[in-house]
């Protein structure tokens, strides 16, 4: 077992360009900007896809939906439970715009602070200025189209909270507006607004193949939106991304990566197998993926922690490793029972419609150089929006009161006892309506978010192979004291009562926005990565996510994380046009595992990638029926096809050839990656001299259940004018199931759910040419034995011979 308790089996490397780590709002835009320029860029993303629909909502799904592959789980929320706090992070292809509550706002600029005293010694510096981000903040809110909340337009005007807002602000004397929203609330933009109505999708689709639907204010923004409304990461970047050729591979968890013998990085990933009867996560085999660039983009906590397993591989990385930590000031609060200021009645906030936040108010920070509100002390600045949550909350906040107010369970129970001795079939009506108090508390008790200029001084460290965090509210004292004078003056102006949370009573908070772990700074000494995310001492590895923070971005951070990757790749990019080469101070590599070196040092492998297009019939059995059938759909294929060693290839009669990729269907729910695969290259056929090239594929469809797919182009012997229909038609078959290589053959079964053929067209064919690799010694004499194998073969079942025959 290796050091993490993972599995310590590898296989030799596949190799690309660039891979980028973690689908959020920093490895999303770095996939769509590398791909877009023509760089061969793989996604590798831990969680699953989630299409509109597919987001828990039951409780058999909510038990399902956490992140705990120890247990089987590879759900969308990642909740840790550190020693002074808590947090909620995603796992899904999209990050955490699957589950953030959609506000982007930029940083404020007074706030790209220099060498700035913190509260408890130390200093916050930002080595970027909001000059240097505003037109990648423009280049983002192009793709992701905010808008504010349209409280004016008819159709969205009733949302009660988001006017509570802007009453509570004009009371305060504070600054307030509609924050522009990731969210849908049009067709497409400049159209008129409207509830439930199909959205136009941009040129490149969206991945999931799947109708989208304009807001239906559900409240749901958190908990994954079902309707498409939100322009999440899927929907944009990362649909984009895949239109230029972007590989995204959901279920691939990265767990160390290394400088590589020859330039670029070797990384080590296991590739997640959610079925029910998969390997648990301690026993799946760790793979091996070599990129001449590597973008970590895995979330705070994902990059921080794999950068701390990878330390003893990245000699020289910075002593900033693992520090300036924060939660971005988060804090949540409630305003309960809010009242009409003129007669005291109940106000009604209605927390369950709209999106989860529409409105902010701004709380003023010192650096602003403008007056303070009287009701709070000067100090670091913040933000405090509405919160919102789903519909079925709300009879939970009504049965949670239930317990505390005896009078009305007794009332309620003393009218059901009359009701029954005198036999009045309308009491019970009239005594649920008395039970529910008219619904009263969950209608006027509102959900308040703050966030803010928090102090950096936490630390992440690795404790037996655990990420642990060494953070507290203690250093931000002043600022959470501050920001919850302010959530309680918006109370008290709502006419409500103000209420922690109860984690704060514990002294502890919930922070939904990590930032830091591996900061940027001005040289080594203050910073993992420089100004532009590029590791210092490690050219072409990449920090692209808020583990590069040097400090909170005090506003909702997902537009700064964003803004900063497109700029770091900008840099990328400049640096690739010009050729500049690799630090000549750059740091020796450091010694892989042995089994590891001895995989690139002992032999020699050989990767190509092949795609391939056509189409199947769900239900259909026979792929020649399938060609004429009028229910055809769609189906591709791209395939990694790697040798690990091509002396054991060429030395077994299967020459068996490992398959990594993707396989897309609307049938299959979409582009599903292949969990294992392999492709037996000239095998022996039906009779002597016949030869198979015979896929085996493992997949699941987008709900969880298992496939493989078997193709089989088969070569008999034949003249000249069959070579390139019997090489690159693939007829295939979709099977129920996971099944070995003794168990593939179909004739007779009875469990093929699909049908159909994938082909490679010309285009296809010579673009395939280009991507051939080799790992290993002598690697100009590996390629030329695999072609001289393959020419071989060629030519004795199909040479002038079988022609003049």
């Amino acid at each position: 077992m290796g050091r993490d308790g993972t599995a310590t089996e590898h296989t030799a490397t596949e190799h690309v360009d660039v891979l980028v780590v973690g689908s959020g709002f920093g490895g999303s835009v770095a996939a769509e900007r590398l791909a877009q320029a023509g760089l061969g860029v793989v996604v590798m993303e831990r969680g699953r896809d989630y299409p509109p629909g597919s987001f828990a909502r039951t409780p058999a799904q909510a038990a399902r939906a956490f992140w705990a592959p120890e247990t089987g789980s590879y759900g969308l929320f990642d909740v840790r439970s550190f020693r002074h706090f808590d947090s909620v992070v995603a796992s899904g292809l999209g990050g955490g715009s699957l589950i953030y509550a959609n506000v982007l706002l930029r940083k404020d600029e007074h706030w790209f602070v220099e060498r700035q005293q913190l509260p408890g010694g130390g200093y916050e510096s930002w080595p970027v200025t909001r000059a240097d981000l505003d037109r990648h903040y423009d280049a983002v809110e192009r793709v992701l189209t905010p808008t504010p909340y349209p409280l004016e337009h008819p159709g969205y005007g009733d949302v009660p909270k988001a006017r509570a807002m802007r009453t509570a602000a004009d009371r305060l004397g504070l600054e307030h507006f509609l924050p522009p929203l990731a969210v849908s609330f049009a067709p497409e933009p400049g159209a008129r607004p409207g509830i439930g109505l199909p959205i136009v999708e941009r040129d490149h689709g969206n991945l999931h193949g799947a109708t989208r639907r304009t807001c239906r204010l559900c409240g749901e923004c958190n908990i994954g939106c079902n309707e498409g409304a939100k322009n999440s990461l899927d929907f944009t970047y990362l649909s984009a991304a895949r239109g230029h050729g972007a590989d995204l591979r959901t279920g691939h968890e990265v767990r160390t990566i290394r400088p590589a013998a020859r330039g670029g990085y070797a990384v080590d990933y296991l590739r997640h197998d959610p079925a029910p009867d998969g390997p648990p996560a301690d026993r799946v085999p760790v793979r091996t993926l070599h990129c001449d660039r590597l973008v970590l983009a895995a979330g705070t906590y994902g990059t921080s922690g794999l950068l701390l397993r990878s330390r003893r591989h990245l000699p020289g990385i910075g002593a900033a490793l693992g520090t300036r930590f924060s939660g971005n000031g988060d804090i949540l609060s409630f305003a309960v029972r809010t009242k009409d200021a003129h007669d005291a009645r109940p106000f009604s906030v209605a927390p369950s419609r709209g999106p989860v936040i529409t409105s902010t108010i701004r709380l003023p920070d010192d650096l602003d150089g403008q007056d303070h509100s009287g009701f709070v002390p000067p100090g670091r600045g913040a933000y405090l929006q509405d919160g919102g949550y789903p519909a079925f909350v709300g009879w939970l906040v009504e049965a949670a009161a239930l317990p505390r107010d005896a009078g009305r369970a007794g009332r309620f129970l003393l009218r059901q006892l009359a009701a029954h001795a005198v036999g009045d079939p309308d009491a019970t009506a009239a005594s649920l309506t008395g039970l529910l108090d008219d619904g009263v508390l969950s209608d006027t008790s509102l959900p308040l978010l703050g966030m803010g200029r928090d102090t950096p001084d936490g630390v992440l460290v690795l404790r037996r192979g655990t990420l642990h965090a060494e953070w507290s509210t203690a250093g931000s004292a002043q600022h959470y004291a501050r920001v919850r004078a302010a959530l309680r003056a918006v109370s008290e102006a709502l006419g409500g009562r103000y209420a922690d949370s109860p984690h704060w009573l514990l002294k502890r908070v919930i922070t939904v926005h990590p930032c830091g772990g591996a900061p940027m700074g001005r040289n080594q000494k203050e910073g993992v990565c420089d100004a532009f995310g590029e590791v210092y001492g490690h050219p072409g590895l990449y920090v692209m996510d808020a583990a590069a923070m040097p400090g909170p971005v005090g506003t909702n951070p997902a537009l700064t994380v964003a803004a900063l990757a497109d700029r770091a790749c900008t840099r990328l990019l400049e640096k690739r046009a010009s050729g500049e080469a690799a630090s000549p101070d750059a740091p020796a590599p450091s010694d892989a595992p042995v089994r590891v070196l001895d995989t690139y040092t002992q032999h020699s492998s050989v990767q190509f990638t092949e795609t391939m297009t056509g189409d199947c019939v769900m239900g259909a059995s026979d792929p020649r029926a399938a060609r004429r059938s009028p229910a055809r759909e769609p189906l591709r294929a791209r395939l990694t096809l790697t040798i690990d060693d091509i002396d054991e290839f060429l030395a077994r009669p299967d020459h068996p050839a490992r398959a990594d990729g993707w396989i897309e269907a609307r049938g299959l729910g979409g582009r599903r990656p292949v969990t294992d695969g392999e492709v037996h290259v000239f095998g022996r056929g039906r009779t002597p001299d016949h030869r198979e090239l015979r896929y085996r594929l493992f997949l699941t469809d987008d709900t969880g259940t298992a496939h493989t797919l078997i193709g089989v182009k088969d070569l008999p012997p034949a003249g000249l004018g069959r070579l390139w229909p019997a090489t690159t038609t693939l007829p295939c078959v979709l099977l129920e199931g996971h099944l070995s290589a003794n168990e593939d053959r179909t004739e007779g079964m009875a469990d093929i759910v699909a049908a159909g053929t994938l082909r490679i067209s010309p285009p296809a064919f010579l673009r395939q040419l280009t991507t051939f690799r080799t790992t290993g010694p002598r690697a100009a004499a590996t390629l030329a034995r695999f072609h001289g194998f393959f020419l071989d073969e060629l030519r004795r079942i199909y040479g002038p011979a079988r022609l003049l025959g």
